[in-house]
């Protein structure tokens, strides 16, 4: 228990078979999904999007990457 409590996260088994997760209180394996009304909060509070600055870096990935256009 102290290991875990200092952060490390064990599998239980049995027979070999794991059975059950060991980890600190409040590590959640499964992330939480996010109700449409939060998302809506958090989208609220970022900035304003940079259309031109936007389309300089799809150019600059573009460069690194290759085009990704779809054409349908």
């Amino acid at each position: 228990m102290r290991r875990v409590e200092a952060g490390e996260s064990f599998v239980i088994t049995r027979n070999g078979k794991p059975v059950a997760d060991l980890v600190p209180h409040g590590d959640n394996p499964r992330k939480r999904r996010h109700t449409g009304r939060e998302l809506q909060e958090m989208a609220r509070n970022l900035p304003p999007i940079d259309v031109e600055q936007w389309r300089r870096d799809r150019e600059a990935d573009d460069l690194i990457f290759g085009d990704d256009r779809i054409d349908y």
